[in-house]
């Protein structure tokens, strides 16, 4: 756990984005048409965290980079409207990322992403205010290589600055072994199931134990089969919160904001876990990724 702070608020650095959600109803048909809800809502990994994080009453600023069109208005307008601070570059040569988001039946998700400007964040863009106390990076600014100078800047900048750290890595078919070494000295490393296994090659939750060389502690969510918190003292694993599936979509990043709202508050292992699960059970009850 943490030790007791003085200063509060989290830094988010990551992706701010115009989703796309198609639920379409029964399989693709290529060359077709087929039928299909659509929604256009406020999205992006970093977006969704910082809202959830928000939500809960933890001060929480955004750092990212949009482009000067009407997504980066809106997203802009959305996280402000909501109390997100936002840090947002201007990009005058790339739009805002924009990701159309496939959902079917079963409310699982399938995504295409054009990153945007996101792609292109800088480590000059990586401003973080006075007072901060956890800096949280979404995987994808790391895993991109145009903007993975900007991601271990961060990384850098928090740890000079006495911050705790997170990083979510947010996409298992892009993760290498270079990922474990930008992460090196990582207070906390949040992954899925599936990369969980891109990085130890192993499902199980004590497969984590192997990374505890680079970061302080792992907290795995499984979706449906619960959460699991490993560090020096060993495994703790506890089950799902029951919910009917609308949309997986942003989930991870829900259970991110709650595992770090209630780890920041020097909460018993259990109860960090229990707020992550409870947080992502809620995410997969709505249409869009954010609260």
């Amino acid at each position: 756990m943490p030790p007791p702070r003085t200063r509060n608020g989290v830094v988010v650095v990551g992706d701010a984005a115009l989703d796309v959600t198609a639920r379409h109803h029964g399989p693709l048909i290529p060359g077709g048409d087929t039928r299909a809800r659509v929604r256009f809502t406020g999205g992006g990994a970093g977006a969704n965290t910082a809202l959830w994080l928000r939500s809960l009453g933890t001060e929480t600023t955004l750092v990212t980079r949009v482009g000067d069109d009407a997504g980066g208005r809106l997203v802009h307008s959305e996280l402000t409207k909501a109390g997100v601070r936002c840090v947002f570059t201007i990009d005058q040569d790339a739009p805002t990322c924009c990701v159309v988001v496939l959902v079917d039946d079963d409310g699982q998700r399938s995504m295409l992403a054009d990153r945007g400007a996101n792609a292109r964040l800088r480590p000059e863009d990586v401003r973080i205010p006075e007072g901060a106390a956890h800096l949280h990076l979404s995987g994808y600014v790391l895993l991109e290589e145009s903007s993975r100078p900007a991601g271990l800047a961060a990384l850098a900048h928090a740890k000079e600055s006495g911050l705790t750290t997170s990083v979510d890595p947010q996409a298992a078919a892009h993760l290498t072994e270079a990922f474990l070494e930008d992460i090196s000295g990582v207070d906390l490393l949040l992954p899925n199931t599936d990369e969980l296994v891109a990085l130890t090659g192993s499902p199980e939750p004590a497969s984590a134990k192997t990374l505890l060389g680079a970061v302080g502690a792992v907290a795995v969510t499984a979706g449906p089969d619960g959460a699991s918190w490993i560090d020096a003292d060993g495994v703790t694993s506890i089950p799902a919160e029951r919910a009917d599936c609308v949309n997986s979509t942003g989930a991870g990043d829900a259970f991110d904001a709650g595992v770090l709202h209630a780890w920041l508050a020097g909460a018993s292992t259990v109860d960090v876990l229990r707020g992550g699960v409870l947080l992502g059970a809620r995410a997969v009850t709505r249409t869009g990724a954010q609260p």
